[in-house]
């Protein structure tokens, strides 16, 4: 790891593997605070307030299994990529410096600051990512109809 883009490419993807963490964190909390409301409803009160109470319980702790699932996708994205890989093309993993800013194919973690510069961590599956895939240095894209022209690639 030698140069700045493989040390900040390595940085930026503690950061995914971090921001991964903390929703799965975060949702597996809620699953269990969720479950433990469920399991606190008691019979001694009216029937239909206990199935109502209940109810919302279960569609509490159901949604919560959903951002659970995607939370773990966003892991295995993650775990797919190496970023100790050198890219000379746009692909998961690079980091690509455009005319528009700095882009880290990897997952959708929104925007990430690395030593004072702002960098954005996209899925593969973004639009800009897609618009960039398989462009070397020098090539451009075109992404909301604005020329995008590739700088670097890490």
């Amino acid at each position: 790891m030698g140069s700045p883009n493989e040390l900040t490419k390595q940085t930026l993807y503690t950061l995914c593997q971090q921001y991964v963490q903390d929703r799965l964190d975060a949702v597996q909390a809620a699953v269990q605070a969720a479950q433990e409301s469920a399991n606190s409803e008691t019979k001694s009160s009216a029937g239909d307030k206990y199935e109502t109470g209940r109810a919302m319980a279960q569609n509490e702790r159901d949604r919560n299994l959903v951002q659970l699932q995607q939370a773990r996708q966003l892991q295995a994205e993650l775990l797919r990529i190496d970023p100790t890989k050198p890219c000379d093309t746009v692909r998961p993993g690079s980091l690509v410096q455009t005319s528009m800013g700095w882009f880290f194919i990897s997952i959708s973690a929104g925007k990430l600051t690395v030593d004072a510069t702002d960098y954005f961590a996209v899925s593969a599956a973004a639009p800009v990512a897609a618009a960039l895939s398989g462009k070397r240095v020098g090539e451009e894209a075109v992404f909301n109809g604005k020329p995008l022209r590739i700088k670097t690639i890490g």
